[in-house]
């Protein structure tokens, strides 16, 4: 744990800011949720309300943790090529399975349709949801990871980023 520590800085508001974002989406979901017959009568049919969701949803996730994942400190130790690909390996296997999980369940299923009365016909259990349980949130998981790891990279992260070191 104290490694932990000591690579993360816990006092960076750019990392405070990605931690209240984290903690507030399930938390929104769930208030929103609560709503469905409200937003449905607004927008006057469930499928508006739905895709409304679902893009209140995508709006709220990645920015600030990206954010955070930039301006944290740097480990030497993943500074290398053999980082940059792991990296880009997790990357790319954490979009397959969210990719894959958001073509199989479709708009409807992945952002909440069931809550507004849009019901999938059959359960889904073809893949990835025939290789994972909970596949789209073990794949942003994943993807979330990758991306880590990809910024730890002091190399990478000033060539992306432009830091103000490279003239």
């Amino acid at each position: 744990m104290t490694l932990l520590f000591d690579s993360v800085d816990l006092t960076d508001s750019s990392f405070v800011s990605a931690v209240l974002c984290i903690a507030f989406n399930p938390l929104f979901w769930n208030l929103v949720i609560a709503q469905t017959q409200s937003l449905t009568r607004l927008f006057r049919s469930p499928y508006v309300a739905c895709y409304c969701l679902g893009a209140t949803i995508l709006s709220l996730n990645s920015y600030g943790v990206t954010e955070a994942m930039k301006s944290q400190p740097k480990l030497e130790v993943l500074d290398g090529l053999l980082g940059y690909y792991v990296g880009m390996a997790f990357v790319a296997v954490g979009s397959l399975f969210v990719i894959s999980s958001f073509l199989a369940l479709g708009f409807f299923g992945t952002f909440l349709g069931d809550y507004f009365g849009i019901l999938m016909e059959a359960k889904v259990t073809g893949f990835p949801f025939s290789v994972l349980d909970n596949p789209m949130y073990w794949g942003s998981t994943t993807v979330y990871l990758g991306w880590s790891l990809i910024f730890t990279l002091t190399y990478v992260t000033n060539c992306l980023f432009i830091h103000p070191s490279i003239q």
